[in-house]
């Protein structure tokens, strides 16, 4: 009789769960019907170059959080990826971005800042909001422990893993007794 230990069977039923949150990111209301989402699952040795990129950052600039979250993100069976092309305008002209209309923002130069590329649409950020809450819904109502990081995103655009992606947020994955994500110390 085959034997399919916990721990094998825990890991397969994570990435499983990573599909079904990638669904639920692509099939959550957008703005207008547009998708500007973009879409990742990194396990493997693409997650521990995550983890690499997030303890380099975390030297650069002197910040415990990012080393604290890349020893999240390594105890983690694997990450979900969701970005958006925020720099794509919606066609409202509502002024949110910070320029008079639409047209005035597509103009302007998109400008990479420290982890992102702004200025953001309003409602491109909106979605990438829905599409994120969209996923952790999934991930909680099938018992996944997930946390929605912005350490993650960071390092991720840093090593291109959604290059079209002007904003992206991780979002680590565990099946473990107790979640490791939200009993850790508070980090700047």
């Amino acid at each position: 009789m085959p034997l399919i230990k916990s721990g094998e069977a825990e890991r397969d039923a994570v990435l499983q769960v990573a599909g079904l949150m990638l669904v639920s990111a692509r099939t959550a209301p957008k703005s207008g019907g547009v998708d500007d989402i973009l879409t990742a699952i990194v396990y493997g040795k693409e997650k521990e170059s995550l983890v690499a990129e997030m303890q380099r950052i975390a030297e650069e600039r002197d910040i415990s959080g990012f080393r604290r979250d890349a020893e999240n993100v390594r105890d983690s069976e694997a990450v979900v990826l969701i970005g958006v092309r925020g720099t794509n305008s919606f066609e409202l002209d509502c002024g949110a971005c910070g320029y008079a209309d639409c047209e005035e923002f597509e103009r302007a130069e998109k400008k990479a800042g420290r982890d992102f590329t702004g200025a953001t649409c309003l409602f491109k950020a909106l979605d990438l909001g829905i599409a994120l809450g969209s996923a952790v819904k999934t991930a909680s109502k099938l018992n996944v422990d997930n946390r929605i990081m912005y350490r993650i995103g960071a390092a991720a655009r840093r090593l291109k893993m959604l290059p079209e992606a002007s904003v992206i947020m991780g979002i680590p994955l565990s099946a473990s007794g107790k979640s490791i994500y939200f009993d850790r110390p508070k980090q700047k």
